[in-house]
């Protein structure tokens, strides 16, 4: 048997249940599109050569999403799809597997959705795997053990299947009295025995193409929905004596598929669930598993606790004896080291050293890198900064576009001013190490202040202040004296003769 390796991901749905303006494989589980998920799983195959995505409804959505994530061309091209931190080994992987988008017009069923790659198809000898676009859940070790069941079997086609207590809504596999499968009867051509079945199809399907894909061409519209049906390839290969198999998939939650707002939250709750099950055998602690969500990218290093509330999204990496939350949302890359503590702040494609607190209500976005033994304190936000060790920023201050040495205090109210309204630029600030800055001063961009310098308190500092120097840029302070007893008099007065003029 051939070992190559192409994929057909169906994902041409309306998905008229969802009641969205959006494609039905564009809405997001664990901050990932679900047709996204589907297709990182399958990049991970071994020897998988090309992929095939099948879009109708809403064609141009679905296709510039995907050239955006993965930088991909219609009809043509090999794109390199780049992942950084994704081996064990933390290097970089790399993937130039082709993915292709093809179009279903108009769209009469799973079969003719299949067949609209069949140009690209019509030489291939290898393998082909069909999935639909719409079960995040599938991971890639079930779909490389079902490949490898597949190809070790010497199949012509292989169904994968699972055994439900309730199989309503889902193609049932139907076998004769040897137990080898005969057929897939779909809900609503099923007759009464066959409801009873409790195999069910899971959608997926291993095919040799040049052995099957002659059934293609015969598939027909008798069926109760007018459609060509993908399952009819199973009955076809029984009839021309074809080796058929079925793989019974062992967790059934990995077929879930998403149809409704309902089955969303659900597939959710379901991938949520599977991550912070292995997080915690991995070590890792949730105070409340239940009401805390983690993407399955995201890596928490041993002995680290998950207070409730965080919602982490991404590729991120925390490292070990962090503590997370509560109330905490993480997006986009964010790094740790060990020992970090983030409480009721928002992160966003952040660095932070070991040894490091931020929060309560802190925010850090836009490529900020923290070093070690920092202090982010409350109602701080820092923008597209490095911070250095040892440095504290502890309450109510903005650092924008700013380089922040080490051993530095910034006190409260402190304000990096780094944009230009009229020309529309945003301007650098730099403070060197063991600069003392007093609270509620405004550092006006671009500007520099020297190593060891001091900003007296309420300062506006528009030029750069020299090393171990002292910088006041403010108002002299000025005592009026018995100014309230003159005040007071002269209320008093006004009050008089207002009232004696009605």
């Amino acid at each position: 048997m051939n070992n190559s390796l192409k994929a057909i991901i169906l994902a041409a749905g309306k998905g008229t249940r969802m009641k969205s303006s959006l494609p039905k494989v564009l809405h997001k589980i664990s901050g990932k599109a679900l047709v996204e998920r589907v297709i990182d799983s399958v990049l991970e195959i071994n020897n998988l050569s090309e992929i095939f995505v099948i879009t109708g409804h809403q064609s141009e959505s679905v296709t510039e999403f995907l050239n955006n994530k993965y930088k991909m061309r219609s009809g043509s091209g090999s794109p390199k799809r780049r992942r950084e931190g994704g081996g064990d080994d933390g290097q970089e992987l790399i993937f130039d597997e082709a993915i292709k988008t093809v179009l279903q017009e108009p769209q009469l069923g799973t079969g003719h959705a299949v067949f609209q790659a069949y140009d690209y198809l019509k030489n291939f000898k290898g393998t082909v795997i069909v999935l639909c676009g719409d079960t995040p859940l599938l991971t890639t070790q079930t779909l490389q053990n079902f490949i490898e069941y597949h190809q070790k079997s010497n199949a012509a086609l292989t169904v994968m299947s699972a055994l439900f207590d309730d199989p309503t809504n889902y193609g049932r596999i139907v076998r004769d009295e040897n137990e080898n499968i005969k057929k897939i009867v779909e809900q609503k051509d099923a007759n009464s025995e066959e409801k009873r079945i409790k195999e069910i199809n899971a959608g997926v399907y291993c095919i040799e193409w040049e052995k099957i894909s002659p059934a293609f061409f015969e598939l027909t519209t008798n069926n109760e929905q007018g459609e060509y049906y993908l399952t009819d390839i199973v009955d076809w290969s029984v009839k021309k004596g074809l080796k058929t198999c079925g793989f019974i998939l062992e967790n059934n939650r990995e077929i879930f598929g998403i149809n409704s707002r309902q089955h969303l939250a659900e597939a959710a709750r379901f991938l949520n669930t599977m991550t912070i099950e292995k997080l915690m055998d991995n070590g890792v602690t949730f105070i409340s598993p239940e009401n805390t969500f983690v993407s399955p990218e995201t890596k928490i290093g041993q002995d680290s606790i998950i207070y409730p509330g965080c919602v982490i999204e991404g590729a991120n990496i925390f490292g070990e004896n962090c503590v997370i939350g509560p109330n905490t949302f993480i997006e986009g890359d964010v790094k740790t080291g060990n020992n970090v503590k983030i409480v009721q702040s928002k992160v966003s494609n952040a660095y932070i050293g070991k040894n490091s607190t931020i929060g309560p209500f802190a925010h850090l976005r836009d490529r900020v890198e923290i070093n070690s033994d920092v202090r982010i304190g409350n109602f701080v936000e820092i923008k597209k900064s490095t911070v250095d060790s040892s440095t504290n920023i502890s309450h109510l201050s903005y650092v924008g576009d700013s380089s922040v040495g080490s051993n530095v205090n910034i006190g409260a109210g402190t304000i990096t001013a780094n944009y230009d309204p009229l020309s529309k630029k945003k301007s650098r600030t730099i403070i060197e190490d063991n600069v003392k800055i007093g609270s509620n001063s405004v550092l006006v961009a671009p500007v520099i202040v020297k190593n060891s310098a001091n900003i007296a308190a309420g300062s506006v500092i528009t030029k750069e202040v020299p090393e171990f120097s002292l910088a006041i840029a403010r108002e002299k302070q000025k005592n009026i004296d018995n100014w309230v007893e003159k005040r007071i008099n002269q209320i008093q007065s006004e009050s008089k003769i207002e009232a004696n003029s009605t």
